[in-house]
């Protein structure tokens, strides 16, 4: 039986994700103490782990409190072990782990930062992608470079299509105004942003074909030509989306 999955807004705009099942709850990313510890109360839901993606203070600050309310276990990458809280338990890409009793795959997401990882769980159709692979668009690069994100978006973007992206903010506005300035004449996109403006949908969690879809830094081969990079490798058309997102 698939996981329970529950967003937490945190912050301004992070999202922290609760899943729940089996017997188990974990925490993915720890932006902020209070509305997490509300909703574990208003459920009625222990913490068994917390599982971080990255090392920035937005996904990993509320760690002690949480931690000291909850007594979870913290799992992290052992080769960002040095600017993560303390983990009990020490993992790395390529390793599958346990998350709610469910097997979970951890993927090297680097790019935005180095270490970045993300948590795949292919029985309950989830990927926590933090700042890798966002809705409707994917993090800027902080600490890697154009050619590891792009590769990193290509691992995940091998995922089966309907996996549900659980990315770690909501910059839907922002990103879907860039899609739309370089992607108008896409339906899909069209009718995703008109879906989430009224009500109809979230921006995210979205499916992974939903991102192939609207998402324009999974979509390079769409849109080279209109960049006039017909002949251009992937990666530098990605590089130039980045760009070009980065002075939107």
């Amino acid at each position: 039986m698939p996981l329970e999955l529950i967003p937490v807004r945190c912050l301004t705009d992070n999202y922290a994700w609760l899943v729940h099942g089996n017997g188990q709850t974990a925490l993915i990313d720890a932006p902020e103490a209070a509305p997490i510890l509300a909703e574990l109360q208003a459920r009625g839901w222990g913490l068994d782990l917390i599982a971080l993606t990255h090392h920035h203070a937005d996904h990993i600050q509320a760690v002690p409190e949480v931690v000291a309310a909850t007594g979870a276990k913290v799992l992290g990458n052992a080769d960002d072990a040095h600017r993560l809280p303390v983990l009990d338990i020490a993992t790395r890409p390529g390793q599958q782990i346990q998350i709610c009793n469910e097997p979970a795959d951890v993927i090297d997401v680097s790019g935005h930062a180095i270490g970045h990882v993300a948590f795949h769980l292919p029985d309950s159709d989830l990927a926590f992608t933090a700042d890798s692979l966002m809705a409707l668009g994917c993090g800027r690069l902080f600490e890697g470079d154009a050619a590891m994100m792009w590769d990193s978006l290509s691992r995940l973007n091998a995922l089966p299509g309907q996996t549900l992206i659980c990315s770690g903010h909501d910059y839907c506005h922002g990103n879907g105004a860039f899609a739309l300035s370089i992607d108008s004449a896409n339906e899909a996109l069209q009718q995703r942003l008109a879906d989430t403006a009224a009500g109809r949908r979230p921006c995210a969690p979205a499916t992974l074909d939903d991102e192939r879809a609207t998402n324009p830094f999974l979509r390079v081969a769409a849109l080279r030509d209109a960049l006039g990079m017909t002949d251009a490798p992937d990666v530098d058309v990605f590089a130039r989306l980045r760009q070009m997102k980065d002075s939107f």
